[in-house]
């Protein structure tokens, strides 16, 4: 099915033309790949029978997160039923050595479940890797998520979900820009405008779809 995903305003990043018309603008994806990408009016005209995703904010490309490799071996992402003693926010350096240490093969792939979601969660659809033969079972989770594997180089400072928190601004923090014809991986921010985004940071992520599905909606 045919939808369109609408919001107030579409940074394509790149070439393409930023889309603030008066009615917002809009995205098109057939499938896992764009179809349409211009003011909602003009868009949903083209295409009468897709079904239309209104978003609030800012609908930008998805992000590339350049610490995942760290946020999957290197912390520990707290079950929710662990938060009264441990807290929501990743775990590393010292308290994340205490903790590996007596976690079991279970434990560790559940927190790599968990570190992936939340990567999900914060807009991210683009992942620095290898994640080589070493890991096997990391390896293998990160297919399973259907986030894209990139090369690249490692940001510095401590891992952080928030792509932003290595300084970048929207062209350097997304994984590419929007084009017709290309993967729909897309991510949508309940904020203003860029300057409001990257001041905020991913945590606002109100929905991910990566090629083209909806893998994360905030309630």
């Amino acid at each position: 099915m045919l939808t369109i995903h609408a919001a107030p305003l579409v940074l394509p990043v790149g070439a393409a033309a930023v889309v603030a018309d008066a009615g917002g603008g809009a995205v098109a994806v057939d499938g896992d790949r764009i179809a349409a990408i211009g003011p909602y009016e003009e868009v949903v005209a083209a295409h009468p029978a897709a079904r239309v995703r209104r978003w609030p904010g800012l609908l930008t490309p998805g992000l590339r997160q350049d610490r995942a490799r760290e946020l999957l071996t290197r912390c520990y992402h707290p079950d929710p039923r662990e938060a009264d003693e441990l807290g929501e926010l990743p775990l590393w350096g010292e308290e994340f050595e205490r903790l590996a240490a007596t976690m079991d093969a279970a434990r560790r792939a559940g927190n790599v479940r968990r570190g992936l979601q939340r990567m999900l969660r914060h807009g991210t659809t683009h992942v620095v890797g290898p994640f080589g033969a070493e890991d096997p079972a990391l390896r293998t989770a990160v297919a399973r998520s259907g986030l894209v594997q990139v090369h690249g180089r490692p940001a510095g400072g401590p891992p952080d979900l928030d792509p932003f928190a290595a300084g970048g601004d929207l062209a350097a923090t997304a994984h590419g820009p929007l084009t017709v014809g290309g993967r729909a991986d897309l991510a949508v921010f309940d904020v203003a405008d860029e300057v409001a985004l990257r001041a905020g940071g991913a945590v606002h992520c109100v929905a991910t779809v990566l090629a083209g599905r909806l893998v994360h909606r905030a309630r």
